[in-house]
């Protein structure tokens, strides 16, 4: 009879090896969702801005955004961590191959997107307010009673009327959560920085203005004209008569006391604003600048040529150009043929819109 082995079960080690490999897939499919390239948009990055610190109202940021491939993940990663009770409501900038773990962080972080503050020409406490407000989350009247309020102003050592001569046209990076106070701090740091280069500061004292005088004029020179070539010429009229403490009679001046912008000639009846910044009325400087003048400006100030100008007036044909006069016959010559050309555009222009 012949002896009958029984042969081990092959079972018990195939449903090991099954549940293992259950196991590995498993652990890296979630290695994948949650430490893998999270994003499915093309650009660099993406922002998204978050309301209110609540499960589905970040979660339908976030996929109307278009930015998860899978957007509940976030979901649960969240949940792990309680992460809707701890993170901050606000604008955050997710980048291209961010993943599920990093944007979290970010969100419990608070790490809100940098934004660019771009200033260019600014007239008005008012514009600078709005300018603000819409690149932070701050109200624009909560912003122009900061910059009109001469005690927030003092630890920049500057007030309300001032103020404008710290700040240079360029584009600057901030937090989104930055404060009115971070923002100033910054703008008045980068201005400082700009008088201490191209030996800016000795040219404002060899013209025996302070960095202030010099910005309030190239403010006036930056209304003036759009071309280089004219503003060089304009800003040695006003130094020359500065110098001889004639009025600086400039036309811009006049726009600004009456807070009109818009303003394309210049009446007599405009010359009696008792506005402290009527220059008409008021010899030297107006107390502060009329705009945010461009940096070029500044300097063109600064590298005005020695002329015996005193006088100046727009050309005839209206090319944007002016006379330049030392004389005030010559300029009064001048003058009429601009003004009997703006008289008879005037004319024709009320003459179509009948």
């Amino acid at each position: 009879m012949k002896k009958v082995t029984k042969q081990k079960s092959s079972k018990k080690p195939t449903i090991v090896l099954i549940f293992l490999g259950m196991f590995i897939a498993s652990t890296l499919l979630i290695a994948w969702l949650f430490l893998g390239s999270a994003t499915r948009f093309s650009e660099k990055s993406k922002i998204v801005i978050i309301p209110e610190a609540n499960k589905s109202i970040v979660l339908d940021a976030f996929e109307k955004a278009g930015i998860l491939r899978f957007t509940s993940t976030l979901g649960l990663a969240g949940a792990s961590i309680n992460l809707w009770d701890k993170m901050k409501p606000g604008k955050y900038e997710i980048k291209k191959g961010q993943s599920i773990v990093e944007i979290m962080r970010m969100l419990k972080n608070g790490r809100f997107a940098e934004v660019k503050l771009v200033l260019n020409k600014v007239r008005t406490n008012a514009e600078l307010a709005r300018l603000i407000s819409k690149t932070f989350p701050l109200d624009s009247l909560d912003v122009l009673h900061y910059i009109n309020s001469n005690d927030s102003l003092k630890e920049f050592q500057t007030n309300s009327a001032q103020l404008f001569t710290q700040l240079i046209p360029n584009t600057y990076s901030f937090y989104y959560d930055a404060s009115l106070h971070k923002i100033f701090q910054k703008l008045t740091n980068e201005g400082n920085a700009f008088w201490l280069k191209n030996d800016r500061m000795r040219k404002a004292q060899q013209l025996e203005m302070s960095p202030e005088q010099v910005y309030i004029l190239a403010s006036i020179v930056e209304e003036e004209t759009n071309y280089d070539s004219d503003k060089y010429k304009i800003a040695s009229v006003y130094i020359n008569r500065l110098k001889k403490a004639m009025p600086l009679q400039a036309c811009p001046t006049i726009k600004y006391a009456m807070n009109d912008f818009t303003i394309t000639r210049i009446y007599e009846k405009y010359l009696t604003n008792p506005s402290p910044y009527n220059t008409y009325k008021y010899k030297g400087l107006p107390p502060g600048p009329i705009c945010t003048p461009s940096p070029k400006t500044i300097d063109i100030v600064l590298n005005a040529p020695q002329t015996d100008y005193i006088y100046f007036v727009a050309k005839s044909d209206f090319s944007g150009y002016h006379h330049f006069s030392n004389n005030y016959d010559e300029h009064n010559k001048y003058a009429n043929d601009y003004q009997k050309a703006l008289d008879a555009y005037m004319l024709k222009k009320q003459a179509l819109n009948q």
